[in-house]
């Protein structure tokens, strides 16, 4: 499958996104219309969209300049790349 290059493409993909973030929310609401459950559902999205900042500005701009993250995939391997080179360079401590 091709990567989507058409700027109206995208911006329909990125309104697609918010309706589907919106009905999901408001369905959860009608399930359970409760403050607790409004307050956890914004947290929730709150923190989720703090993660995907980190994992595609943060990384790119301050940990890893020479990085471009391409998708939350390619994430998980840079972090799991990172974290073995990390234990691997590791002196080992002496008994």
């Amino acid at each position: 499958m091709r990567d989507i290059t058409s700027p109206r493409w995208l911006y329909v993909k990125g309104v697609l996104f918010v309706v589907c973030g919106f009905l999901a929310s408001g369905l959860l609401l009608v399930e359970s219309p409760t403050v607790r459950t409004a307050i956890l559902l914004a947290i929730a999205v709150w923190s989720f969209c703090r993660a995907y900042y980190f994992a595609f500005y943060v990384i790119e701009h301050y940990i890893d300049p020479g990085y471009k993250v391409a998708g939350l995939t390619d994430f998980v391997r840079y972090a799991r790349r990172r974290r073995k080179t990390a234990t691997d360079s590791t002196p080992s401590q002496p008994s």
